[in-house]
């Protein structure tokens, strides 16, 4: 009885780690006049910060000397850059993807280029374009969003009209919308993917997979990570009337289970409230350690809520699932991080914008310590029984192997024309077993019971470390079960 209870004071008195403890933020002073809603950043090979803005203007920092220069002007709702050189951009605004050339040198772009405009355009607000981002053989990705039925479209449309596509919440009536766009090294332009709404985030993973964020809406019970293939279809009907072979029907004519047959799964779900209500840029972390212990992990932005998420991928059977986990929350960030940029010396630069949206303006820069190790979680992955949790350090042994520290329930959200869903099916899922690894790193649970289909939500008791001096950061990680372990079962 005494053990117990000095055991439980000594838990009561050991602060939990905050990210304050090994991280630092700063928010970097904008120009006297510009409307900060940024929509994209990056970085040039000579270290300088390149920011596009949603009013059209896009500016150089220097992180050195501090200052802002202008680059170019006149943009249509930029949000999304890559840099080509010290003296060359390519920006995705609202009508094109463009190149941004400085041809003489003098640090202003003279030379406004079309990359690409193989797409349509109603006049819809809400026809927003997302990108770019390049992979490692050259080819280019931008995506399109779908348009809303909170307000119309104008006389003079761009591209071929399809009056197929207008029923709906969201809509597609020109090409592409709700697509993924490959713009290939010869500059000839593919629809790549279908099944988007507002896919506002792309990048790459550390294996070079694109990765693609989906908004919560209709069709989207809540916000959703994809894992994007050529030629796949994500959920979403609007874009399928643009879809080579689709039949010539309204695609919303189709029942839920009809398409819900076609699409292919999201590899991780963003519980709504709980994790994100709108996901934006994501960015992985290839800094050799400069950011912290999450090397080769990414991160995802979100707009409506001050807080960065970190995934954790679990590859099963081949094929992409895992877990998400709040990474900055709160702590001095601002809302609206829609856009994210690793600079050169490790730390990460987030661009916010509100732009009429749940949100704020500016610019924060993130930057690790580097005086200590956070506890937290690296890893989650499925095994036949259960979970493997894998921590930044060595694990009480006691508090690790108590099951009552691990609380699982599951739930899925539904797949309907409504518009977001509530979790359903909900249900607690017991732990039988908790047994520590040698290096005291790695827990195992076994669960009494795991099916497809579910994300399996997981809170976390007081976890501390081995030492005794911290208690686990985040307690709460929640994991998308699309397959299960074993080979021989699917969904």
């Amino acid at each position: 009885m005494l053990s117990t209870l000095l055991l439980t004071l000594n838990l009561l008195a050991t602060p939990a780690d905050t990210i304050t403890d090994y991280y630092e933020i700063e928010t970097i002073p904008t120009p006297a006049g510009l409307i900060a809603e940024t929509g994209g950043l990056a970085f040039l090979p000579d270290g300088r910060l390149a920011a596009c803005f949603h009013r059209g203007e896009v500016m150089l920092y220097d992180p050195k000397t501090k200052r802002w220069s202008l680059f170019a002007e006149g943009l249509h709702d930029p949000l999304g850059l890559v840099a080509i050189s010290n003296r060359e951009l390519l920006v995705v605004q609202r009508p094109e993807m463009t190149r941004l050339r400085d041809t003489n040198g003098d640090g202003v772009a003279d030379l406004y280029e079309t990359v690409s405009d193989q797409f349509g355009m109603s006049g819809n607000y809400h026809e927003f374009a997302f990108g770019p981002v390049r992979d490692k053989q050259g080819n280019l990705y931008m995506t399109l969003n779908a348009a809303s039925n909170g307000a119309g479209i104008r006389p003079e449309v761009r591209g071929t009209y399809d009056s197929l596509s207008r029923k709906g919440r969201m809509y597609a009536c020109v090409p592409y919308r709700g697509w993924v766009m490959q713009v290939r090294p010869d500059g000839t332009t593919r629809p790549y993917a279908s099944g988007f709404r507002s896919p506002n985030g792309l990048g790459f993973d550390a294996q070079g997979r694109l990765l693609v964020t989906d908004n919560q809406g209709d069709w989207l019970g809540t916000s959703k990570l994809y894992v994007v293939e050529p030629g796949k279809f994500y959920g979403h009907p609007a874009s399928l009337v643009w879809r080579e072979g689709f039949p010539d029907i309204e695609p919303m004519s189709l029942s839920a289970r009809q398409l819900d047959s076609m699409r292919t799964r999201e590899a991780i779900v963003f519980p709504h409230q709980k994790m994100a209500h709108s996901p934006t840029q994501l960015v992985t972390d290839n800094t050799g350690g400069r950011f912290g212990p999450f090397e080769g992990q990414t991160f995802v932005g979100e707009m409506d809520f001050s807080r960065l998420l970190r995934l954790l991928p679990d590859e099963v059977n081949g094929q992409l699932q895992g877990a998400c986990i709040p990474f900055f929350d709160k702590a001095g960030l601002q809302l609206g991080s829609n856009r994210l940029a690793f600079a050169p010396d490790g730390s990460l630069w987030v661009g916010q914008t509100d732009h009429g949206w749940v949100g704020a303006r500016g610019l924060q820069r993130i930057r690790y310590k580097g005086t200590g190790i956070p506890l937290d979680l690296t890893g989650m992955r499925l095994t036949k029984n259960g979970f493997d949790l894998t921590f930044t350090q060595p694990l009480d042994e006691a508090q690790a192997q108590q099951v009552a520290n691990y609380a699982f329930r599951r739930y899925y959200y539904k797949y309907h024309q409504a518009y977001g869903s509530p979790e359903t099916d909900i249900t607690p899922v017991p732990v039988t077993s908790a047994t520590l690894s040698p290096d005291r790193k790695t827990i195992s649970l076994a669960l009494a019971d795991l099916r497809p289909g579910y994300v399996y939500e997981l809170t976390m008791g007081p976890l501390t470390a081995s030492n005794g001096q911290k208690k686990v950061a985040n307690r709460l990680v929640c994991y998308t079960l699309n397959i299960l372990a074993d080979p021989r079962v699917r969904p």
